[in-house]
């Protein structure tokens, strides 16, 4: 034959879907390994055609789960997030929304065997992109991950079982610090100047206000898709902030590096309607929000990108926090983002002193969607 198999499982975890392996399945050289998942997902056509994905930033990921690294963890896990119409394979951040998912696989694959007699499963899981512990909540029944459920997600239709995830002390993972160039920071392109917020929890996320793009509040639900000037513009001002964070070392390293730092814009909460066609009013939401992955505007929101602006409102001085509508108490907050569909509800407890971020925690759901032989061309 001229095509090999691989033992693959496909799981939906919250709003992104991906290829899960065990690592133990997966061929030793890093080479023929970045080869199933350019084939897996099929990096190669933009339609992702001949894969599994399917053209988007949130279904061209992956995730490799093996045996722990550290004594504090039951499993270690890599995301890596695929190329779409290029070779991709970058594994520099992470992915919020399948983590979800991470601690179905664990269980089911038996890396994990459940003890909990309160049909509640706790999994610490190591993750390898941003050297965090993630603490994962499973649901069960009758010992087993369960999938149906009561709880509803923004950018999902139905609702299922709610999973818990929280990740601890989720700053300076990339970075060496939360806020590496303080809260503020300008950057200048072609003589115009911008102020940005490079903020690194969980992933890198670089923020503006829509206000200093020349745009109106109610731009931001717009359908900006097709502004490509807009696009090419935040993509420029994405790499220098990458750049000049120290994140990469080139300007050209920048440009090949896609999956992080993601970039957003911020404005105060406003009226507007979801894709869904649900109306949010202003009254609903604590900040509002549009971000860009891989060169394109999401059509949610990143779950990591969820962590990083919960946790960016309630740091002082940055743009999030300028924008955020919500007076800031002591303890756990639920910072309600608005997004294109919907709102996500993430809860954030600060460090004692108020400068970082102890956890950051989101409620989702996950899906194993289907188990089987992955092809893959010798």
């Amino acid at each position: 034959m001229d095509q090999y198999t691989v033992p693959c499982t496909v799981y939906r975890g919250g709003t992104s879907r991906g290829l899960f392996f065990n690592v133990s399945d997966l061929p030793p050289s890093e080479i023929d390994m970045h080869q199933v998942f350019l084939h897996g997902i099929d990096a190669y056509n933009p339609s992702q055609i001949n894969g599994l994905g399917s053209g988007t930033s949130h279904s061209s990921k992956v995730v490799v789960i093996g045996p722990p690294s550290i004594d504090e963890a039951d499993i270690d896990y890599t995301f890596y997030q695929i190329g779409i119409g290029e070779e991709i394979v970058d594994s520099s951040g992470t992915c919020g929304n399948l983590m979800a998912a991470v601690g179905a696989y664990a269980i089911e694959e038996k890396f994990v065997t459940p003890t909990s007699s309160n049909n509640l499963c706790t999994i610490k899981a190591y993750n390898t992109n941003i050297g965090k512990v993630i603490r994962l909540k499973v649901p069960l029944e009758n010992g087993n991950v369960k999938t149906a459920g009561t709880y509803a997600m923004a950018g999902l239709a139905l609702p299922g079982a709610k999973h818990q995830v929280e990740i601890l002390s989720p700053g300076g993972g990339k970075l060496g610090s939360t806020l590496p160039l303080g809260p503020i920071h300008p950057i200048t392109i072609n003589d115009q100047q911008f102020d940005v917020s490079i903020v690194d929890i969980v992933n890198p996320f670089v923020y503006l206000s829509t206000e200093s793009l020349g745009l109106q509040v109610e731009d931001l639900f717009s359908d900006l898709s097709t502004n490509e000037t807009l696009l090419n513009q935040l993509e420029t001002i994405r790499c220098e902030a990458s750049y000049q964070s120290g994140l990469t070392t080139t300007r050209e390293e920048a440009k090949e590096t896609q999956a992080i730092p993601k970039i957003a814009l911020v404005s105060p909460p406003h009226d507007y309607v979801t894709t869904s066609g649900r109306e949010i009013s202003k009254d609903e939401i604590d900040i509002a929000a549009k971000m860009v992955s891989m060169k394109k505007f999401h059509r949610t929101f990143a779950g990591s990108g969820l962590y990083n602006l919960a946790g960016s409102t309630l740091l002082p001085e940055t743009i999030p926090n300028q924008q955020l509508q919500t007076k800031q108490v002591h303890g756990e907050q639920i910072i309600k983002i608005g997004h294109p569909d919907g709102i996500a509800e993430v809860r954030v407890q600060l460090t004692k002193d108020g400068k970082g971020v102890e956890y950051v925690g989101l409620d989702r759901t996950a899906r194993k969607i289907m188990s089987g032989d992955l092809y893959i061309p010798k």
